[in-house]
């Protein structure tokens, strides 16, 4: 562990809380498989999904510490020559792409060893291409139609070909790229203009959605449904099952829980150890562990802040505001379902819930942050080996004047 711990550069504060919240997940991701085996009966064992979730997290963590390594600035090329490759996943995903228990639509492709879900690249891809896009900007009179064109076009292509099966991730990257380019050196009055293409076209998509219902794979009905469901009042009518029973787990938990997988609603919930695993741990360990929970993510976003802050270039500032940003949203987004401030949307708790390929990619997108904070402390280390330099030219200056000084006495005797 002395060993490892020298090679783990960047921000000191990141590394822990991710540490913290990986370990911490190994609870609620045990309690909640018991569900899968006994409830819904898998044919597996409680361990095998515990042995999943810590390989996978292994995995991340490696892909992780690698990428941190690397110097963020690459991945300006990363990105331009990423973007063909991720829209032609998500071109193969919309067609081919794999249902997981009736639940996610074709969200995932089935690569033979290992199913993939694109979506959670293809954010991390896009956000990267946006930064770099718009660093490439400075200095330069921005015209409306060449940014469509280098720009927005990438983009409504990304965002609509995740759009039909995943709503929440679409319109999480799509608000990602939006507040890049508003913190970017783009005009605000172009963003206004993409801001009211963009609600038109998602609501061309949603009436030719309803008006041809077979024509295109499309998720249109839930979304409808979801949102009535919450914005609605509860007449005894609505389908709330997955909602009510969150709330029936958070309002059992109390202070400090039922105990350590001792939790009830983990049988009713179908998905208790991805979206709805917060109202799980609020109910196994209480509003305490809720709060930390929350206060680490806070905390995250804290370090974000700091980072992006301190970030040596624009790039770098840009690439945590857009990856940092969009880890935190997903993660309040996931609480907010659970206490039910939020229709339910289907986004994961960050290193938390259980998960495979996108585990791994959260871990790729810590990676690069980690690496734009350890650029951020070379640069810093570079600053204070010229200033101990200076300082040592200065001291040799002094000495060589004082003997100067010394000599020129000693003649004058």
């Amino acid at each position: 562990m002395k060993k490892f711990l020298p090679t783990l550069y960047g921000d000191r504060y990141i590394w822990t809380i991710l540490l913290l919240l990986a370990l911490f997940s190994f609870v609620p991701v045990y309690s909640a498989s018991t569900n899968l085996v006994y409830t819904i009966g898998t044919g597996k064992s409680t361990f095998s999904y515990l042995l999943k979730h810590f390989t996978f997290l292994s995995i991340g963590f490696g892909v992780m510490w690698f990428i941190h390594t690397r110097d963020y600035r690459y991945f300006r090329a990363v990105s331009i020559f990423g973007m063909p490759i991720i829209i032609i996943l998500l071109l193969v995903t919309l067609l081919k792409g794999q249902t997981i228990n009736g639940a996610n639509a074709s969200r995932w492709l089935n690569l033979g060893f290992v199913q993939f879900q694109p979506s959670a690249l293809a954010a991390i891809i896009l956000i990267m291409y946006v930064a770099q896009y718009l660093v490439s900007l400075k200095d330069k009179v921005v015209e409306f139609w060449p940014s469509v064109l280098e720009l927005w076009v990438p983009v409504m292509i990304v965002v609509g070909l995740i759009l039909p099966a995943n709503f929440s991730t679409a319109g999480l990257i799509f608000f990602m790229a939006a507040l890049l380019v508003f913190v970017g050196p783009y005009p605000k009055k172009y963003l206004g203009v993409i801001l009211l293409a963009g609600i038109l076209m998602l609501g061309l998509f949603v009436l030719a959605a309803k008006a041809f219902p077979g024509a295109m794979p499309n998720r249109v009905d839930t979304w409808i449904s979801r949102i009535d469901r919450f914005a609605g009042p509860d007449d005894g009518t609505k389908d709330l099952y997955q909602v009510d029973n969150a709330k029936i787990a958070i309002a059992s938990g109390g202070l400090l829980g039922v105990g350590p997988g001792k939790s009830i609603q983990k049988n009713f919930l179908p998905q208790s150890s991805s979206d709805f695993i917060y109202a799980i741990i609020v109910e196994e360990l209480g509003l305490v562990a809720g709060l930390t929970i929350l206060g680490l993510y806070l905390w995250l976003f804290y370090r974000f802040l700091i980072a992006s802050h301190k970030a040596p270039t624009m790039f770098g500032k840009l690439l945590v505001i857009g990856l940092g940003f969009y880890i935190i949203f997903q993660a309040l987004i996931n609480m907010g379902v659970a206490v039910s401030f939020l229709p339910t949307t289907g986004q994961t708790l960050p290193l938390i819930s259980s998960g495979g390929t996108s585990s791994i990619m959260l871990c790729f997108a810590f990676g690069i942050i980690l690496s734009v904070t350890k650029k951020e402390q070379e640069v810093k280390a570079q600053e204070e080996e010229r200033k101990e330099r200076d300082k040592a030219i200065q001291k040799e200056l002094e000495r060589l004047d004082i003997e100067r000084q010394e000599l020129e006495k000693r003649e004058l005797i």
